[in-house]
């Protein structure tokens, strides 16, 4: 008998690419300052937000090579794939602290080639290709809180 997977209901509707664009920066910012995927995010169309939480402010030069990071994996064309399993299966895979505490047993896993893997029931593109170029606009940082803040958009192709 074939299982029927009861996934979280998501309440908004968001924009794919954008979507996908901030599964690459968390990725890049986790690589790049082993801090946690960000804290708190606001993904929309025309451009977005994620906070991170690290303890001194990065420079210029490091905020530019996180952009240049994302847009070198955007331009790889990796896949943008979707598998299903339950908590226990994606622990050593994912990072679960982040979860509801109404999570559904079985958990809807994006990997984005072999470059990050994350618990996610938003909305995503299908290939790297279909994000455009990645615009990191602004960024400040508030020492109290030791959060960065990232401001960015994506430009569509040419």
């Amino acid at each position: 008998m074939e299982q029927k997977i009861q996934l979280n209901e998501h309440n908004k509707q968001e924009y794919p690419p954008m979507h996908t664009a901030e599964h690459l920066l968390n990725a890049t910012m986790v690589k790049t300052f082993g801090c946690p995927r960000s804290r708190n995010a606001h993904i929309e169309r025309k451009k977005s937000k994620c906070d991170y939480i690290l303890s001194s402010c990065p420079t210029a030069e490091q905020i530019q090579s996180v952009e240049d990071r994302v847009n070198e994996v955007i331009s790889q064309n990796l896949p943008v794939t979707i598998e299903f399993m339950t908590h226990e299966q994606a622990k050593d895979i994912v990072d679960l602290s982040k979860l509801p505490a109404d999570a559904s047993e079985t958990l809807r896993i994006i990997r984005i080639g072999d470059y990050d893997a994350c618990a996610c029931i938003g909305l995503h593109v299908s290939n790297t290709s279909e994000v455009g170029i990645f615009k990191i606009i602004s960024y400040d940082y508030d020492e109290e809180k030791q959060t960065l803040r990232l401001r960015f958009k994506l430009i569509g192709k040419k």
